[in-house]
């Protein structure tokens, strides 16, 4: 089994990302290598903070590792929170104030469109390689559910009428944007060590 560490604390993206990973790699969280310097996420996209969280972790450890960046992004607010979705109601990345911050925007909003999108840092040997992942969706009038994390329980998939938050993991898994970022950091990743990690 070949470690792999992912530049996060967040245990529920590590379980999400440890499942599609499956049993060929080994993932270690940042607490699970003893890493609790608070890293500064300060780039205006989510590339740029993807690509922060990785070189830290990469220089730190010297190992295989990547890291995410995830913004919900909501049409008739221009694109935000956007890059700024963890904390949009603050720093204390509180998931329910942001929840109700985002309701309160769209509240006199017709278009409810929104999508999820996940940016992949990946550093292998030093070198970087990007993946992104999609889902569209739109924002429905109150929270359901009580899977998830973060703007789940609000965010309605294209082609279904429960949010995210009711969704069982595996389902989620299938078509969630760090679902799709993952899967094809996972076909890398076995091409890559299928070859010898060239």
């Amino acid at each position: 089994m070949i470690d792999i560490i992912f530049a996060s604390h967040n245990q529920h993206k590590v379980s999400e990302v440890q499942a599609i990973l499956g049993d060929s790699f080994n993932l270690l969280s940042l607490s699970d290598i003893n890493y609790h310097e608070e890293i500064i996420e300060d780039a205006d996209s989510l590339e740029g903070n993807a690509r922060i969280k990785a070189q830290t972790i990469w220089k730190s450890s010297g190992k295989t590792c990547f890291a995410d960046d995830t913004g919900l992004e909501v049409e008739a607010l221009d694109g935000a929170p956007g890059v700024h979705s963890a904390r949009y109601a603050g720093v204390a990345h509180d998931d329910q104030a942001n929840l109700q911050k985002l309701l309160l925007a769209l509240q006199e909003k017709s278009n409810r469109k929104a999508r999820f999108r996940t940016v992949i840092c990946l550093i292998i040997g030093g070198k970087e390689q990007f993946f992104e992942g999609i889902v569209n969706g739109h924002i429905s009038e109150k929270p359901s559910g009580k899977k998830g994390f973060g703007y789940d329980p609000v965010f309605i998939p294209d082609e279904y009428n429960i949010s995210f938050a009711e969704m069982d993991e595996s389902e989620k898994n299938l078509i969630s944007h760090r679902g799709s970022a993952v899967k094809k950091l996972t076909n890398d990743l076995f091409l890559r060590f299928l070859k010898g990690n060239k």
